[in-house]
């Protein structure tokens, strides 16, 4: 984009514009602000966007809405596929209902706030993100995480942070079980703090002192020969 945008606000309707002409339009902007309606569940809404701009999407969203989100703040007025926010890596994205798999999964960096539930893998891979969950996620959750700090404030599936590296997990309600060299981990002052700042962040008022905290045992870390197979 050369310049600063010419204009305040655009509104696109999905049942007259394509998504691969919105997204044109997103990587190059003429707008600061953007008002997508009509989605009706269209994949691919505002991925890749590099520009600090905001979009506002008015209905339910497909698979991979806003990944790879850079600078940009997006906001879903409805539940997401699978993968909203994948391989995000700054900027937020906010969705107003619930998400499905893979929620910001292997995300560097940014914000995800999802008000609803999100379902199973959510935040797997996670390298960086900080992701907010307002409701429950399903299993498998934080599988391979990291870095970055996922929040929990309803219920957690089984296996939870499954050969989890070094991210932080909070979880105000229950845990169908943790994965593999997860632990659960004692509250310091510095974890309610950061909790406190994530939770403020996305809006909510849940008293950190309801979460619990889950990480690595790093008894994985390392390859140890005696725990090979002689082939």
């Amino acid at each position: 984009m050369s310049g600063e945008p010419v204009q305040e606000l655009m509104k696109v309707d999905l049942t007259t514009t394509s998504v691969r002409e919105l997204n044109a339009e997103l990587h190059k902007p003429t707008a600061r602000r953007y008002e997508v309606h009509n989605p009706r569940g269209a994949e691919a809404i505002a991925v890749g966007l590099r520009h600090a701009i905001e979009v506002e999407v008015h209905g339910p969203a497909g698979y991979y809405c806003a990944g790879m989100n850079m600078f940009a703040d997006v906001t879903v007025h409805g539940s997401v596929g699978t993968g909203v926010a994948e391989n995000m890596m700054s900027g937020s994205v906010r969705v107003r209902g619930n998400a499905s798999q893979s929620a910001g999964a292997t995300g560097h960096g940014g914000l995800l706030v999802i008000e609803g539930s999100a379902s199973m893998r959510c935040g797997i891979s996670m390298k960086g993100i900080d992701i907010v969950v307002g409701g429950d996620i399903g299993p498998m959750s934080a599988f391979m995480a990291q870095a970055g700090r996922l929040v929990v404030c309803g219920d957690a599936g089984d296996g939870l942070g499954d050969s989890i590296y070094e991210a932080r997990l909070y979880v105000r309600g229950r845990v169908g079980s943790l994965g593999a060299d997860c632990i659960e981990k004692p509250m310091r002052d510095e974890h309610v703090a950061e909790l406190s700042q994530l939770l403020v962040a996305a809006g909510l008022t849940h008293n950190p002192a309801e979460f619990r905290r889950f990480g690595s045992a790093r008894r994985l870390y390392h390859f140890a020969a005696h725990n090979s197979a002689a082939y």
